[in-house]
């Protein structure tokens, strides 16, 4: 029988056939799909006629497609729904993947191909899409190192599948730590949690097979916890936990992994001619270099610290108020930053999450995107890869453009975090393929589910990265979607954020899940003087992660130990004490689980600059659905992928760059009097 993996598709929306994959099917689909690639890759380079962009790039396109698919499907389910043989076949593919990806980018002769096009480009009279494909294929392979000899290609050979097995464990060491985690909460334990967290503690009880309601180290629990728990040393215990993940000691530790990492990206750095591993990296980013990063974080860096201070000296006398000698502590935080929020705005979550369900919030998502982009959503059945997961056909004026895929809650066998990848990426080449979009969150269950505003931010956030997907119209699979710079990818994903707030958007879907009613007027003028509120806090968490990120990177070393250079770097920019970084480097997945964002975490933040000033656009035309400007955001950003370098895309929209201004306003920390 055909494995179900390797075969063409045919059902509806030529979707994978779920049903039928098991995990069996998953190592031999690799196999094959692996021996495919590797002789379409040497009939390539093998090939006696002389190169052209059709039988060198265009082949090179189409030469791991079963590749493609089969790792479409497993990735995607390894990450969102992990499984002991999904876990051991990923440490098993990482160092063979890695392989693999040596073995064609230190090809000679198919190196030798895209180097005789790239040296003629001027005379071969490609599309501008084709001119960008091949300037991608070029600076991949040269950045891959084919240009290296003997041994030095021998050790980055080396480099590249140690890095991958390492990266692999960091990921799966931490889902162990979140997965591991928990603790039976007693009643007099549960004093102080509103109704949602309490019901959300006991569907994780039952998740664990525990007789009670239980904290876990879900964002989408422990966060909620730290705000509302009266018991300070249970919130310390809680706190504690959740910022030890990947250092707890044992086969879990991810310190002396995180340590060589960083070893092999600097040596990485140094056998391509480079200064730093940052400097490689951020080479062809937007920012181009690390000191262009450390101006623009740092730009935010005090201001953000100056509120972040004044709002722990507000804090602290909270906390003393409440016969509490000595510091506010990072498990204080949110704690009292909660009850100031009550106190100052008369405002809670547990007043605004019964308006926000999550169906509300998927349909004000759906409708924002159909006023904005003509899109129409028509609800799929499944099945899927999981029971939680829900689908939909995503069509304009009766052409389908794409299908999305939506796996809202957390589990055990699901990483931390909200993302939004490909099952299958937008391309025409070949014949038009349909992409398969997935977003994966973490919000706790619940009937219904309830969000909170950041939940709901959330959601709006990866559908943003999902309409980068599912509006992509370029020729080429490598440049469509998402596959654009690190520090360019998070703009359609924070610009989308804004709509959440749109007071039109709010007036139709922020309803009542019992009574239907809208959210009073009054509740969203206190959501909206909220807005800013406790920008501090989060501003300094993220850039001090941000900040570790860049320096573990820009030096020609790596840090012997990184954990001692983090306490100096936070010690250096004055790290307040009842603040931690966002992401401690043990459990700094960003950063270790891959090279995605090494060097980049600061994107999110370059990216804001973008997002902010792109929204103003919108907001001076006096309508935040302007037709005209959402057919520009569309042609100029959202349909072209890669296909155009990210200064000339945002430019064809704003006609200009933008400053930092419109960030520092929507963050609150403008300073008046500038």
């Amino acid at each position: 029988m055909t494995n179900p993996l390797l075969a063409h598709w045919t059902g509806p929306y030529q979707l994978p056939p779920f049903a039928q994959i098991t995990d069996a099917d998953f190592a031999p689909a690799f196999e094959a799909a692996l021996t495919e690639a590797r002789a379409n890759i040497a009939a390539i380079a093998e090939d006696s006629q002389a190169p052209s962009f059709a039988n060198t790039i265009e082949a090179m396109e189409q030469a791991e497609h079963a590749l493609d698919q089969v790792a479409g499907v497993f990735y995607n389910l390894a990450g969102a729904d992990a499984t002991p043989d999904r876990e051991a076949l990923m440490r098993d593919l990482a160092p063979q993947l890695a392989a693999f990806s040596s073995e064609i980018t230190m090809n000679k002769a198919l190196f030798e191909r895209i180097d005789s096009l790239w040296q003629s480009r001027e005379t071969l009279e490609l599309s501008a899409e084709q001119a960008r494909l091949l300037e991608m294929y070029y600076r991949m392979f040269t950045r891959a190192g084919a240009a290296l000899e003997g041994a030095q290609a021998q050790r980055m050979k080396a480099i590249k599948e140690r890095f991958a097995t390492l990266t692999t464990q960091f990921s799966q060491n931490l889902l162990a730590d979140e997965r591991e985690w928990f603790r039976p909460l007693a009643p007099d334990e549960l004093e102080g949690l509103p109704d949602f967290v309490i019901d959300t503690a006991r569907s994780a009880g039952e998740e664990r097979g525990q007789d009670g309601p239980v904290l876990t180290l879900s964002r989408s629990l422990i966060v909620p916890f730290l705000q509302f728990s009266s018991n300070r040393e249970l919130r310390r215990i809680a706190y504690e936990a959740w910022t030890a993940r990947g250092a707890n000691g044992g086969a879990h530790d991810n310190r002396e992994i995180a340590a060589e990492i960083l070893q092999l990206r600097a040596e990485r750095a140094a056998l391509l001619g480079y200064d730093s591993f940052a400097a490689y990296k951020l080479e062809p980013e937007m920012a181009k270099t690390p000191q262009a990063v450390r101006d623009l974080l740092m730009r935010v860096w005090e201001p953000a610290k100056a509120a972040a201070e004044a709002d722990a000296e507000k804090l602290t006398e909270m906390l003393h108020e409440d016969g509490v000698n000595g510091a506010l502590e990072p498990w204080d935080w949110r704690y009292y930053s909660e009850k100031r929020r009550v106190a100052e705005f008369d405002f809670d979550e547990g007043q605004v999450k019964p308006y926000l369900s999550l169906d509300a919030m998927i349909g004000a998502a759906f409708d924002t995107a159909n006023r904005l982009f003509g899109l129409e959503f028509k609800p799929l059945d499944g099945p899927f890869y999981h029971a939680d997961v829900r689908g939909w056909e995503v069509s304009r004026r009766g052409e389908v453009l794409a299908v999305f895929l939506g796996d809202y809650f957390a589990r055990g066998s699901k990483r931390s975090g909200a993302w939004c990848s490909a099952m299958r990426s937008q391309a025409k080449l070949g014949g038009k393929t349909l992409p398969i979009v997935l977003n994966v969150c973490n919000f706790a269950k619940g009937n219904p589910a309830l969000l909170s505003h950041d939940d709901a931010r959330t959601l709006f956030h990866e559908f943003g990265h999902a309409l980068h997907q599912m509006l992509s119209d370029v020729t080429y699979q490598f440049l469509s979607g998402t596959s654009v710079a690190r520090d360019f990818v998070e703009l359609p994903s924070q610009l989308y954020e804004h709509w959440l707030d749109v007071p039109e958007v709010l007036e139709k879907h922020a309803r009542h899940y019992q009574t239907g009613a809208a959210m009073p007027q009054a509740l969203r003028d206190k959501l909206e003087a909220a807005a800013t509120y406790d920008q501090g806090f989060s501003t300094v968490e993220y850039l001090g992660s941000a900040l570790v990120d860049l320096d573990f990177h820009a030096g020609a070393k790596a840090p012997a130990d990184p954990m001692a250079r983090q306490a100096e770097v936070l010690a250096g920019i004055g790290m307040p004490h009842a603040i931690r970084m966002r992401h401690a480097t043990p459990h700094f997945g960003h950063v270790f689980s891959g090279d995605g964002y090494s060097s980049g975490y600061y994107s999110y933040m370059w990216s804001e600059v973008m997002d902010a000033d792109a929204f103003e656009a919108f907001e001076e035309t006096g309508d935040a659905f302007d037709p005209v400007m959402a057919a520009k955001l569309e042609s100029a950003i959202l349909s072209r992928g890669n296909s155009r370098p990210p200064e000339e895309l945002y430019t064809e929209f704003r006609g200009r760059m933008p400053g930092v201004e419109p960030l520092l306003k929507g963050r609150g920390l403008l300073d008046p009097a500038a």
